[in-house]
């Protein structure tokens, strides 16, 4: 199995933050996890660059944040330099269940899941046996 370098969380709730992180060590997948509390951190840690710490190939997004949410944070990472979005698969992982979010999200075309909270196992697997085969557990 293949470990991804790095899922980057983007969530304000250290709770959620707690579980997913758990969720994620647990099946194994990822050297780092790395969480920002809102959508203008996650975009200052993108835009440091590798030289400080690897790109993350997976984005979890929360939608409602407060300072930038995650609708903000996608207007502003479309405008990211082509490289650092390469390979990046981004998740948007919300409580919302409002169908407009859902079309908002598949709109987008950044965003290439929409599910709800909390993260598990199984939401974690089906993401990556779909864009991280190699990362999937043998059970």
């Amino acid at each position: 199995m293949a470990k991804l370098k790095t899922i980057l969380l983007v969530d304000d709730c250290q709770a959620t933050n707690f579980i997913h992180r758990l969720v994620i060590d647990n099946y194994g997948c990822a050297e780092t996890v790395v969480e920002c509390r809102d959508g203008a951190q996650a975009l200052d840690y993108l835009r440091s660059g590798v030289d400080k710490h690897p790109q993350p190939e997976l984005i979890l997004l929360d939608i409602n944040m407060p300072v930038m949410n995650g609708w903000e944070f996608l207007e502003a990472y479309e405008n990211l330099p082509s490289t650092q979005k390469a390979g990046v698969v981004v998740v948007m992982l919300t409580t919302s269940q409002n169908p407009d979010d859902r079309s908002r999200a598949e709109e987008r075309g950044l965003v290439s899941e929409f599910t709800l909270k909390p993260l598990d196992d199984e939401k974690l697997e089906a993401v990556l046996k779909k864009y991280y085969p190699s990362a999937v557990r043998s059970h």
